[in-house]
């Protein structure tokens, strides 16, 4: 049985993924499907979160050890999450089976407008001044879901208010987070294993021109969802799944 590990982004944890994991399981009715949250998110909220990416790859290397979960490993990763996988995959590949990486960005492949796109910074300014966590998952969920169904986003963050009061990100471990995100670069070489690049036409959070740069520049597949938003598994997870599905077949079949 493989397992695959998914890493979300920041401030987010693996409720967020929502019904993602289950999508993925119908398609890969063989793997284990683990969704570690990581320090300052999630059930580790308590926990201060780490200001390198590298740092973040241990926590996940030695939580999945105390599991019981031996590698080697597959990863999908949305965000912040997709340079976890990246480092990861960097610094032991012998423990890496392939990556799969969402709406990531990273130096030297995209400059840091286009990583956090321009336009967003007076809402986050604005929302750093007045803070509130109503007016902050009104702003992640504005920024990250392209979906037009009002009912489903007028669900989505009551739950997302929900997960906030139980397991709070603090500001400090929010700043942690944003800080690590913006120091990593990428390796100058790609990681060995397998890897297939996703993105969304419709990102508000990072260009979509993050995603292209670098699997041009790394020679991988890349598939682009018209409209989706940032949170490509929140807003289509049924076509990420397929993709997934499709792109092993095609590694299996060469």
């Amino acid at each position: 049985m493989s397992s695959w590990i998914l890493l979300r982004g920041l401030m987010r944890e693996q409720r967020h993924w929502g019904g993602f994991p289950s999508e993925l399981a119908r398609v890969l009715p063989d793997a284990g499907i683990i969704t570690p949250d990581l320090p300052g998110n999630g059930q580790r909220h308590a926990m201060r979160s780490a200001t390198t990416v590298a740092q973040m790859v241990e926590f996940c290397r030695l939580d999945l050890r105390a599991r019981g979960m031996p590698a080697p490993y597959s990863l999908l990763a949305l965000s912040l999450g997709g340079m976890v996988a990246v480092e990861w995959a960097s610094r032991y590949p012998q423990e890496i089976a392939r990556c799969v990486l969402i709406n990531t960005s990273m130096r030297p492949y995209s400059r840091f407008h286009q990583r956090l796109r321009w336009q967003n910074y007076p809402a986050i300014l604005k929302l750093m001044v007045r803070g509130g966590i109503e007016n902050q998952e009104r702003l992640i969920l504005r920024l990250t879901s392209r979906s037009a169904d009002a009912a489903q986003r007028a669900q989505l963050l009551a739950q997302w208010l929900d997960y906030q009061r139980e397991f709070p990100v603090t500001r400090t471990n929010a700043l942690r987070q944003l800080w690590s995100a913006a120091r990593f670069r990428a390796p100058s070489a790609r990681p060995a294993m397998p890897v297939l690049i996703l993105s969304s036409e419709g990102d508000q959070l990072v260009d979509p021109r993050c995603s292209s740069k670098l699997a041009r520049a790394w020679q991988a597949p890349h598939q682009v969802h018209p409209n989706a938003g940032h949170d490509l598994p929140l807003d289509d997870g049924p076509w990420v799944a397929a993709q997934v599905a499709k792109w092993l077949a095609d590694v299996e079949a060469r």
